[in-house]
C-alpha cells in the first residue's frame, strides 16, 4: 500500500538560515526516510517562527493542524528533524492529536513511524524535545556573553539603529573572518552633522534650566526635525510632525552621547500566553533593566557629544523633576475591548486607553505631547467613553446581518474579496525573485569575462540571500491564498454566527476584542460632532472576504 504524507518542517530566520536551503535538506531528508513507502502530497513549512512557539501558534503547522480535524488528504505526516519540529513538551501536546485522528508521524531518528504504544519511542522524542530546548537556551547563553563581553572589552556596535545624533560608519574588515571573507565591515558611531549638534543644543538648554516641553516647542518652531522626520525611511509608522516631551526625555537619558558603548538596556522576558492554557506557551516581552544591569564600555569608543559631567547633571535633575524615581507604581492590566482600533479624528493617532471611574475610555493628549507650535489647532483632551461606544457599534454590526440588508451586505462581501492573482505583496516578492535571477545571471557572465571570482562570490551570496528571502515570501502568500467564497459560502457562516449582537453581548473581553480586530474595525472620534466613524475590512484569512458597508455611530460621547 502506498502512503500519502504530508511534509512539515520549520526555519528560523534569526540567525540568518536560508529557508530554501533549510526546506530542501529537511524535505530531502524525509524523503529518503519514506522513498519506498510512498511520497510527500502536501507540504507545510514555517519561516521564521522561533522551535519555542507551539504548534497551535506557527502557521503552517496550525494549518497542518486544522486540515487533520477537518480530513485530511494524507494519511501520515513525516518531519525531517525532529529538534526543528518539537520543542519541550510539545511532542506530548501534538502527537495524541495525530493519534485521535488516525495520522502516523514518521521521524528519521526511529528509522520510521512512531508507534504511540511503545515507550521506548515516547522516551526518544520526549528527550529530543528536551535537548531542543536545551540547545536553544545555550546558545542564548553564548551569544548574550559574548556581547556582553563585546560591549565591555571592544565598545563594539551590536547593531540596531544609531541613537539620534550619531550614523554608522565603517571602520575596516569584520573581526569574524567569515564575515570579512564575504565583504562584511565592522561598524562605528561618528557624529552626524545636521543632528548632532541639535543633540548639544537640547543638553545645553535642559542645563539651562528649560523644561522638556519648552525645549521641544523651540525645536519644532525652529523648523528642526524631530528624530522620525530626520529619518523617515526608518520611522513610516510616525508622522515627524513636531519633536515630542517623549523624543527629549530619551535622548537626555541615552548614556551612549558619552562616547561609551552601552548594552543591556533592554531585555527579552518570555511570559505564559495564557496561565489557565500553559500549551499556549510564551511570548516574548521588551522590559528596561535597572541602570546597574547596564553593560558599559571599559574605554571611549566612538567620539562624544555630551561630556560626563553634564551627562550625569542632566540624570541628577531628571530623577528630581519626575516622580518615577519617589513612587512605584503595580501595572494593571485593564481589559480595553477596543484597544488599538480607536483614532482621534483630529490628528489620525491612535487613542489610548484611560481608566477613569472605574469606567474604560479612550483619550488622545497629542498637544500635551507633541510640540505643535500653534500650527495645529487640537484640543488639548479628547476623550470617549469605550461603554458610550459598544452598543451603538454592536447594533450596527447586526444591522448588517438584519434580513433586510443581509443580501445586500453578502453580495458587498462577494464582490470585495481580494484576487489572489492581483495580490500586491505576492507581486512584489515575484519581481525581486525576477531581478535577482538577471543579476545573477550578469554575475556568471562577468565570472566567464574574467571578474574577480572572490567579488563575485561576494556579489553573489549577497543577492542569493535576497531571493531566497523573497521566494520564501512568495511561497508563504500562495500557501494562505483561499479560494473566492460564493454567496452560498457566506450566508452559511452567517447563518452559524447566529444573532450577532447576542454573539458579541455574551462574549469575553478578550474573545470581543479578537472578533472586532478580525473584522478590521477602525473607529475614529470625532470630538466636535461628538460622533464615532465606523469601518471594517473582513479579513481575508479568517473569512475570506473584504470590504464591508461604512457608517456613523453617534455614541453621545461626554
Amino acid at each position: 500500500m502506498t502512503i500519502r504524507f504530508a511534509f512539515y518542517g520549520r526555519v528560523s530566520t534569526e540567525d540568518n538560515q536560508d529557508p530554501q536551503a533549510s526546506r530542501n535538506w529537511q524535505l530531502a531528508r524525509s524523503r529518503a526516510l519514506i522513498d519506498k513507502h510512498g511520497s510527500v502530497v502536501e507540504e507545510y513549512f514555517d519561516i521564521g517562527q522561533s522551535r519555542s512557539i507551539p504548534w497551535k501558534r506557527r502557521p503552517a503547522a496550525s494549518q497542518l493542524l486544522d486540515v487533520i480535524r477537518e480530513g485530511a488528504r494524507f494519511e501520515a505526516v513525516v518531519i525531517g528533524e525532529p529538534q526543528r519540529a518539537f520543542y519541550g513538551n510539545q511532542y506530548g501536546l501534538t502527537f495524541p492529536v495525530f493519534v485521535h485522528y488516525g495520522i502516523g508521524l514518521w521521524v528519521p531518528e526511529v528509522g520510521g513511524a512512531i508507534d504511540p504504544d511503545a515507550e521506548a519511542h515516547d522516551l526518544i522524542m520526549s528527550v529530543f524535545g528536551g535537548m531542543s530546548k536545551g540547545e536553544r537556551n545555550r546558545i542564548k547563553i553564548r551569544v548574550r556573553t559574548a556581547m556582553a563581553a563585546q560591549a565591555r572589552v571592544e565598545g563594539r556596535f551590536l547593531g540596531g539603529r544609531p541613537p539620534y545624533g550619531y550614523r554608522l560608519a565603517d571602520a575596516g574588515p569584520h573581526p569574524n573572518p567569515a564575515k570579512a571573507a564575504d565583504g562584511r565591515q565592522l561598524r562605528v558611531l561618528e557624529p552626524d552633522p545636521a543632528a548632532g549638534p541639535i543633540v548639544k543644543r537640547i543638553y545645553a538648554e535642559y542645563l539651562d534650566g528649560l523644561g522638556i516641553f519648552t525645549i521641544a516647542e523651540g525645536l519644532t518652531r525652529d523648523g528642526i526635525a524631530c528624530p522620525s522626520a530626520h529619518d523617515p525611511a526608518r520611522n513610516r509608522h510616525r508622522s515627524g510632525a513636531a519633536w515630542s516631551k517623549g523624543a527629549i526625555r530619551v535622548i537626555l537619558g541615552n548614556a551612549r552621547y558619552t562616547g561609551r558603548q552601552v548594552w543591556n538596556k533592554q531585555r527579552k522576558d518570555e511570559v505564559l500566553v495564557d496561565v489557565d492554557d500553559v500549551a499556549l506557551g510564551h511570548e516574548s516581552r521588551l522590559r528596561w533593566n535597572d541602570r546597574d544591569a547596564w553593560v558599559w564600555s571599559t574605554d571611549v569608543v566612538h567620539e562624544p557629544l555630551i561630556g560626563v559631567d553634564d551627562f550625569q547633571n542632566a540624570q541628577d535633575m531628571l530623577a528630581g523633576g519626575g516622580r518615577a524615581k519617589s513612587r512605584t507604581r503595580e501595572r494593571v492590566r485593564r481589559p480595553y475591548v477596543l484597544r488599538g482600533l480607536v483614532h482621534c479624528g483630529v490628528c489620525e493617532r491612535r487613542m489610548q486607553g484611560q481608566w477613569n471611574h472605574n469606567r474604560p475610555y479612550y483619550r488622545c493628549r497629542y498637544p500635551r505631547e507633541y510640540a505643535l507650535a500653534n500650527t495645529v489647532e487640537h484640543p488639548g483632551n479628547v476623550y470617549v467613553a469605550e461603554d458610550d461606544v459598544l452598543p451603538a457599534l454592536d447594533g450596527w454590526l447586526a444591522g448588517l446581518f438584519e434580513p433586510e440588508q443581509i443580501e445586500r451586505t453578502v453580495a458587498a462581501m462577494v464582490r470585495s474579496q481580494p484576487d489572489a492573482r492581483s495580490d500586491p505583496a505576492a507581486n512584489d516578492a515575484a519581481r525581486v525573485v525576477a531581478e535577482c535571477d538577471a543579476k545573477l545571471a550578469r554575475y556568471r557572465a562577468a565570472l566567464e569575462a574574467g571578474t574577480d571570482p572572490a567579488l563575485v562570490a561576494i556579489w553573489t551570496a549577497e543577492v542569493q540571500a535576497h531571493r531566497a528571502a523573497a521566494l520564501a515570501r512568495v511561497r508563504i502568500r500562495t500557501r494562505t491564498q483561499h479560494d473566492p467564497m460564493t454567496e452560498a459560502d457566506i450566508h452559511q457562516l452567517i447563518e452559524a454566527l447566529g444573532d450577532v449582537r447576542a454573539v458579541l453581548g455574551r462574549a469575553a473581553t478578550d474573545d470581543r476584542a479578537a472578533v472586532y480586530r478580525q473584522l478590521g474595525l477602525r473607529l475614529t472620534y470625532a470630538p466636535e460632532l461628538r460622533t464615532v466613524r465606523a469601518a471594517i475590512e473582513i479579513s481575508a484569512h479568517s473569512w475570506g472576504y473584504g470590504l464591508c458597508p461604512r457608517g456613523d455611530l453617534n455614541p453621545h460621547a461626554r
